[in-house]
């Protein structure tokens, strides 16, 4: 017995070595993979109309009697000879019209954006492609959530919606949940911004914060040393002793970074009093259209879905692959990074709240 229980204990401990050298080597190959930039994506293209037209049939096939079916079965086959017999007209008649207007598409894109505005790196690819076919008599509709975070990445992310702007194509936004700080600087692009009533909207200004410990290593005798060269290129820091003057220059740089944020809302939103809704506060959707924050109230479905009734409307998504190590579970630098940032928009989006 005991000679079994020393064998099971060695054997944990081998496994143990084991999964951890795998952890290792695993993170290794994917860092390596990545690097060489091997994660290539496919790009996802449904048709909204046909999913509706599924999910409609699936709905009639429990509700409606058997004869009822029946009759619709019929129906529907007499329709869809007359549309071959339509569309086999329309051919014909375009070959000798070139200029035939042909049905509107909708594209639309997902925006979900933690502090980091992750997604830009998704929407970017999803642009390109998108702009390669669409046409000014198209539309692009984002469905847009996030709270905000970094300057410089929400920054990056309104880019990419210019290129829309700049092709001429009509952009329009949706709101379902939150459009605020850095999600209302995308959003403010648009042509058009349909919100549902109680979205969050607004927080037009600039925050930063940060623990400072230089009390606490005093306190316990350690020194804090840092050395630059440049004036301003270090103001405040978390273990050193921060200045009135230093203090002083993050406030102003802060400033600053609230002035551009205003320029950019004001040169799209031309209509929108600035400077009266600039304030750093945030609006229910139903406020934020009497303020001029948005445009429309609606859920993104309600636009989506009245949409197909006119045009052809397609959801365009970017996915990478995932690498074995991936889907194994084992790019566990990944995951841990993923939490972080998970936890930190959490945070962020809890400031976006009126509760």
């Amino acid at each position: 017995m005991e000679f079994l229980i020393e064998y099971g204990a060695f054997l944990l401990k081998a496994i143990t070595i084991v999964v951890a050298i795998l952890i290792v080597v695993g993170g290794i190959i994917s860092l390596s993979a990545k690097q060489k930039g091997t994660n290539d994506g496919d790009l996802v293209v449904k048709k909204l109309n046909e999913e509706l037209d599924d999910h409609k049939e699936q709905l009639e096939e429990v509700l409606l009697d058997k004869e009822a079916l029946k009759q619709q079965e019929k129906d529907k086959k007499k329709e869809e000879k007359e549309k071959a017999k339509a569309a086999k007209k329309s051919a014909k008649e375009k070959k000798e019209n070139d200029n035939e207007e042909q049905r509107k598409r909708v594209f639309v894109l997902d925006f979900d954006g933690d502090i980091k505005a992750s997604d830009v790196d998704l929407m970017r690819q999803e642009i390109t492609a998108v702009l390669t076919m669409a046409t000014k008599d198209d539309e692009i509709v984002v469905t847009l959530e996030s709270g905000g975070g970094m300057v410089h990445s929400y920054g990056l992310a309104s880019s990419q919606l210019e290129r829309i702007r700049a092709k001429g194509i009509p952009l329009t936004v949706c709101v379902d949940k939150v459009a605020a700080s850095g999600g209302y600087m995308m959003a403010c692009l648009a042509d058009k911004i349909v919100a549902a009533p109680f979205a969050i909207i607004g927080s037009i200004g600039v925050v930063a914060q940060l623990p400072n410990f230089n009390r606490l290593l005093k306190k316990h005798d350690v020194d804090f040393e840092m050395f630059t060269a440049g004036e301003y290129k270090r103001t405040v820091t978390m273990f050193g002793h921060n200045s009135a003057k230093a203090k002083d220059k993050f406030q102003s740089d802060l400033e600053d970074t609230h002035e551009l944020f205003k320029q950019h809302v004001g040169q799209y939103r031309k209509d929108l009093n600035v400077e009266s809704v600039a304030t750093g506060d945030i609006w229910y959707g139903q406020q934020a259209l009497e303020n001029g924050l948005i445009d429309e109230i609606g859920t993104s479905d309600d636009y989506l879905v009245s949409a197909c009734d006119n045009a052809d409307v397609y959801t365009v998504r970017y996915e990478y692959k995932k690498s074995l190590q991936e889907k194994l579970g084992i790019a566990v630098q990944a995951g841990v990074e993923s939490a972080m940032t998970k936890l930190l928009t959490a945070a962020n989006n809890r400031m976006q709240s009126k509760s």
